[in-house]
């Protein structure tokens, strides 16, 4: 299918996120993290990837401050300075200090010291525009977090990619390219779907 094709999806589904009330954002945070609580995969985790909501994604802060609660170390996704179209994940306490992107969403400061390789992640939580019945996910088009799970698409080792999203997001079929990864769990508030 065409670019524009996955161009007016995103641009429909992002205007359905972004008409999600206030009231209704904080419900759906609050669902997501009944929904996480009984997440094998979380049980054991001690090392999770998260980002910070933006443009009306699901609200992943009160699942971080969960996680905290829990002793989960958190990561957030920074956009490598030196290797384009890569992320850095680093460390995230409710003290870290954050800079807006180039594409103004909030990551925290470059600290080499923060810096948790990708292979050590047991779970990276990714954001996405749309997922469609069979697990594929549509992003917003840099191909950052296609990048980054590739080298662990068909391998036991390194971090589970689990897909958060509303439940508006998602639709019946998504048109992929080669290099889109597909999810095998997306978490919405009101269901945890796996493939």
């Amino acid at each position: 299918m065409s670019v524009n094709t996955r161009q007016r999806i995103r641009t429909d589904i992002r205007h359905l996120r972004r008409s999600i009330s206030a009231s209704q954002q904080v419900d759906y945070a609050s669902q997501l993290v009944e929904q996480c609580q009984s997440l094998s995969e979380l049980s054991q985790a001690k090392h999770v990837a998260l980002y910070l909501a933006t443009d009306g994604e699901l609200d992943t802060q009160p699942l971080i401050d969960e996680l905290w609660r829990q002793g989960v170390n958190t990561y957030l996704p920074v956009i490598h300075p030196f290797s384009k179209g890569q992320l850095l994940f680093l460390r995230y306490h409710a003290n870290t200090p954050l800079v807006a992107n180039q594409y103004r969403i909030l990551e925290p400061q470059l600290d080499q010291r923060m810096i948790c390789p990708v292979r050590h992640l047991d779970i990276i939580f990714t954001p996405l525009v749309a997922f469609d019945e069979q697990g594929q996910r549509l992003g917003m088009g840099g191909g950052y977090y296609d990048r980054t799970l590739a080298p662990w698409q068909f391998s036991d080792q390194g971090p589970n990619a689990i897909g958060l999203a509303h439940n508006c997001q998602q639709v019946s079929a998504l048109p992929s390219e080669s290099w889109d990864i597909p999810l095998s769990t997306i978490i919405t508030p009101k269901q945890t779907w796996r493939w």
